[in-house]
């Protein structure tokens, strides 16, 4: 499009000049616009190698100007002779300025022109530098995501694990069925996680059978001192959750209402959906607020993990109550 209006801006000037036939300009144009094609092509096959100095505009633009005589000289020679053999075909004798006006001429304008394209080239090569950079940096936040989740994930299941070991070994000592029997659920607890495989998202109904028969082990524990109330909305089971994100929430509600309790404790698990958003409350009883750090391992791998996810989308909270301590937990229905 920039060498056809050139071409048609010189015909423009001419086309009326006496003496001067319709062909005339457009040789003129024409062989300049076909020769700086051709160094344009030289330019873009070596655009690669060049493109290392990007980072630094002027010296990228010095690696151009550098060759600026040999292309000046080649223009001229090359323009001139496409010109002169048209001229000889025509049985004529083109005329122009002595050559040293010529290339003083020609190579002015050549760099007028040649700034114009660099400045143009400059500006899309480094656009699409910094779009294969941001893409490179995206893939390796995505990555690192991943591999801080799975650190996270590494993390939350062998402190569970030890947890619950725990409370075996203290009841192989004192109640040997009762062990027994959550020697059981732990192994049921345990294949129903595996069956979630390395999912970083499963949904609310899933995530909530790993809930119960976690909580199932603990009531074993505390039998007669916990009860558990489930409320949880219909339209919210589809939902999709960070997997094994509820059980440490809950098994803080055990550690700090029903241990440190000698009074009976309810737990409260509610869940349900609200615009768009998920809002979960695991509350309890029989605590403070200063009961149950809000720096704890279990709430903090649960906040790091809805940053990695979510960004500053998602929400987890400790907030009191009247008779105890709730988490509440808000997160987008449809994650990014």
């Amino acid at each position: 499009m920039f060498w056809v209006l050139m071409i048609w801006v010189e015909l423009q000037d001419n086309i009326d000049a006496t003496g001067i036939r319709w062909w005339e300009p457009l040789l003129w144009e024409g062989s300049s616009c076909l020769v700086a094609t051709l160094w344009l092509v030289v330019q873009r096959r070596a655009s690669p190698r060049l493109n290392v100095y990007l980072a630094e505009p002027w010296q990228w633009v010095v690696k151009h100007l550098n060759w600026m005589i040999v292309v000046c000289t080649t223009f001229v020679v090359a323009v001139y002779a496409i010109r002169h053999g048209v001229y000889w075909l025509t049985g004529e004798t083109y005329e122009h300025w002595r050559w040293g006006i010529i290339f003083i001429y020609e190579s002015m304008k050549l760099v007028l022109f040649a700034g114009l394209w660099l400045g143009i080239i400059f500006g899309l090569e480094s656009f699409a530098r910094w779009k294969l950079e941001r893409e490179q940096l995206l893939t390796l936040q995505k990555h690192l995501a991943e591999t801080q989740l799975a650190q996270l994930k590494a993390q939350l299941q062998p402190h569970f694990l030890f947890n619950t070991l725990n409370t075996i070994s203290s009841l192989m000592q004192v109640d040997v069925p009762r062990a027994d029997q959550l020697l059981t659920r732990l192994a049921d607890l345990l294949r129903a996680s595996l069956q979630t495989g390395g999912r970083d998202l499963t949904s609310l109904s899933e995530e909530l059978k790993l809930l119960t028969l976690y909580a199932n082990i603990m009531q074993e524990r505390f039998a007669g001192r916990v009860t558990l109330t489930w409320n949880i909305a219909q339209d919210a089971n589809e939902a999709l959750v960070p997997a094994m994100l509820l059980q440490p929430l809950l098994e803080n509600a055990f550690k700090h209402g029903v241990e440190r309790s000698r009074d009976p404790v309810s737990i409260r698990v509610t869940a349900e959906k609200v615009s768009e958003e998920l809002h979960v409350t695991i509350a309890n009883s029989g605590s403070s607020l200063s009961d149950a750090p809000s720096d704890g391992i279990g709430i903090r791998n649960c906040r790091e993990r809805l940053e990695l996810i979510y960004g500053a989308r998602a929400r987890l909270e400790l907030v009191p109550e009247s008779d105890g301590v709730a988490v509440k937990l808000a997160l987008p229905v449809k994650p990014a």
